[in-house]
This record gives structure tokens, sequence and C-alpha cells, in this order.
């Protein structure tokens, strides 16, 4: 965390935004679920609810995690649930990088995604699957990088965002919001993962 607020972008977060605990949750789902994720959802939660109430026109939420490790699979589907409790009406957007058996830190990551993708079919509207494997392919294949870092696939990920959010941020013919994405996207409520 501090390293993100001394870095080039740490002025555009608000310091009273920053919620963090004193350990992780150790590539265990069920421990970022249940046991650190839920004594920090209370904090989250406030942040939240106090950013939802400074908007004027609140069309859903966006959220960026990891399937593979414990915090982001664990806790990220327990503030996916309980954001969707409180705001039922909105639309859930997630960013979801998956694992992959050649690029694996933890022997549990597929235990992980397997956990979490249940929650991401009740909660979440859209889920933007990425995956680790593809954006390394896309790496050494098309952009001719010998040794890609993780700031390279999260460059890959942020112009994937771009591409996606670019309809909500641009005027033009093609003017749309989360909703819209979704009616135009999704064949089934149940059917909203895309690859």
């Amino acid at each position: 965390m501090d390293s993100i607020r001394s870095g080039p972008i740490g002025q555009i977060f608000r310091p009273d935004n920053f919620v963090f605990g004193q350990s992780g949750a150790g590539n265990n789902w069920a421990k970022g679920h249940y046991t650190e994720g839920a004594e920090l959802i209370d904090a989250v939660m406030d942040v939240v609810r106090k950013e939802a109430e400074g908007c004027d026109c609140l069309q859903g939420f966006q959220v960026t995690h990891s399937l593979g490790g414990g915090t982001g699979s664990g806790m990220g589907t327990l503030l996916i649930s309980k954001v969707r409790e409180e705001y039922p009406d909105r639309m859930m957007c997630t960013y979801s990088v998956v694992p992959s058996p050649k690029v694996s830190d933890t022997v549990v990551e597929p235990y992980n995604a397997t956990l979490s993708v249940h929650q991401l079919v009740e909660n979440a509207d859209e889920c933007f699957v990425l995956d680790n494997e593809a954006l390394y392919d896309i790496c050494f294949r098309t952009l001719k990088l010998s040794n890609p870092t993780f700031g390279d696939l999260n460059h890959l990920i942020s112009a994937v965002m771009s591409g996606i959010t670019c309809c909500l941020r641009f005027p033009g013919q093609l003017n749309a919001d989360l909703r819209k994405l979704a009616v135009n996207l999704i064949p089934f409520p149940r059917l909203h993962f895309f690859m």
C-alpha cells in the first residue's frame, strides 16, 4: 500500500479510501472469504458506501481481481456479494484474472478459482475473464518481448479495460452504459463470462 501511495499515481487515490489488514489470505480462498476478509469487509463497505453516495448517477461497480490467490478470490468474491446485497439494482462487472497451469505460483490456484466462479455466477452481471497464459503468449508472440514483467501483463489488461469502457467515457453514436453493454452481450443471465 505504501508503494502505491508514494508511487507516481499515488496522488489520484484518497488516503482515507485505503483499507488493509495485517496479514494476507495465504493463497486460501476460505481464509480470504471467511476469516481475513470478514474482518475487513465492514470497513471496505463503508468506503464503497461513501464513494457511492458521492455519485450523481451510479451505474454500477467494476472490480479487478485475481482468482488464483486467496485475497482476490476469497475477499474479492465476498466484496462482490456484499455490494450486490446492498446495491441489487446496480450492475456488477468484474475483470477476473484466472490461473493457468503453465503460469502458476501455487498448487491451490485451481481450487481458489473454482470456489470463486460459483460466487461470480451468482453475484456478477458481466465477467471479463483474463488468462495469464494468454497474456504471456501475447507478450511473447505479438509484442516480441523476451522476458515480460507483471507490468507488461498489467498494461495489456489496462488496454482491455480501456477498450471495454470506451463507450462509457467518450460521447458518440454508440453511447452506452454498463446495463446496455450487458443487454447486448449476454444471451442468458448466467452466461455472462467473456474471454
